[in-house]
């Protein structure tokens, strides 16, 4: 006959399957803040996800041991940022189909003689490469790379903001990126996103963002998400604010159902690329 097993052994089980979750979700959390801002403070980290730094130390140490990041007195940065900015590669480079997609219908939505504001990122990035040979335009980016690709491009007046340059994203943030869009009219903004959500709204993995993006929301006239399948319904560390700060989303052909109805009854129009 085989006996059960005492409850207080089985509630240290649970809690401690509990314990390995949160630990797991709080180091995939760290892993892509670093592949947002390229590097953090053990101090910072600690206070953003509400743990110890005796904690945070313990959880680079084995994201260190893994393979993706390198630690340094005080804090940690990501282990491919070198090799990414010397070859102006971009972090996220998953799902490059589905983001190829939307990229040529996003495009779409742009005329000659426009401003458009183009978000740093994977998609925007594909959208931006869409654009060449349209005439008169005027493009607005925080995103080095996208700077480059249409900076020689005849019949482009391309403008950069300032700020503080984030290595993985090849963009400038802050304070002072979110200043220059201030007082700036664009007739779209392409704006990307870690995640979306109904209820979350628009998420990203780290802080410096949220003041540009809400910036660039302000500055234009129309706001496109540009958003692969992948991220719809999901969660990622800090609200900019509700999907109804959107007009269109453009996404791909693994949108669910459920949620492009939902998303439309939000009053957000949806186009599957």
């Amino acid at each position: 006959m085989t006996k059960a097993a005492p409850a207080g052994s089985a509630q240290a089980g649970s809690a401690g399957s509990r314990a390995r979750a949160l630990g797991e979700a709080r180091r995939a959390g760290i892993l892509a803040w670093l592949q947002e801002e390229g590097s953090a403070r053990v101090r910072t980290l600690a206070e953003a996800f509400d743990v110890s730094e005796v904690t945070v130390r313990q959880d680079l140490e084995k994201l260190e041991a893994d393979g993706l990041i390198v630690r340094e007195h005080g804090g940690a940065f990501l282990k491919s940022v070198t090799q990414q900015v010397r070859a102006m590669a971009l972090q996220h480079a998953e799902n490059m189909d589905a983001k190829r997609a939307i990229g040529r219908v996003a495009a779409g939505l742009v005329g000659d003689g426009e401003t458009i504001i183009l978000d740093s990122g994977s998609t925007t990035t594909e959208v931006a490469a869409q654009l060449p040979g349209r005439r008169d335009m005027t493009v607005i980016t925080n995103a080095l790379n996208i700077a480059l690709m249409l900076g020689a491009e005849p019949g482009f007046d391309v403008h950069m903001s300032g700020g503080h340059f984030k290595a993985p994203t090849l963009s400038l943030s802050g304070d002072r990126s979110a200043d220059y869009f201030r007082g700036l009219f664009a007739q779209t903004l392409f704006l990307a996103t870690a995640a979306v959500d109904l209820r979350a709204g628009l998420t990203y993995p780290a802080l410096s963002d949220i003041p540009v993006k809400r910036a660039m929301i302000e500055a234009a006239e129309r706001v496109v998400l540009v958003a692969d399948s992948s991220k719809i319904g999901r969660r990622s560390f800090t609200a900019l604010g509700g999907i109804e700060l959107v007009d269109v989303l453009v996404t791909d052909a693994g949108v669910a159902a459920a949620d492009r109805i939902a998303i439309e009854q939000a009053g957000v129009e949806v186009m599957v690329a």
